[in-house]
């Protein structure tokens, strides 16, 4: 399975919550406890389970392109040659 992260850019944030609506894991929320430059509530990323996978839905729903998505694939093992 692959791992991904993704960073929120909050100051471009506008609080729309299309990013936590679409992500299938559900690790992205909206903050509750502060607002960024333009008064939004930003969304972050609340994933300390690690279960986030990059799949960049989160990023396709937002519209003002405010997410980066980070994916690390595992490396594909081969099969050892028959001698």
């Amino acid at each position: 399975m692959a791992k991904g992260r993704i960073e929120i850019r909050e100051d471009r944030c506008k609080g729309c919550t299309l990013c936590a609506l679409a992500c299938p894991q559900g690790v992205i929320v909206m903050a509750s406890d502060h607002v960024n430059a333009k008064g939004y509530y930003p969304a972050m990323l609340n994933d300390a389970e690690g279960k986030c996978t990059g799949c960049a839905i989160c990023a396709v729903a937002c519209p003002d392109v405010c997410i980066t998505v980070y994916r690390q694939v595992p490396a594909k093992t081969r099969p050892s040659a028959a001698v």
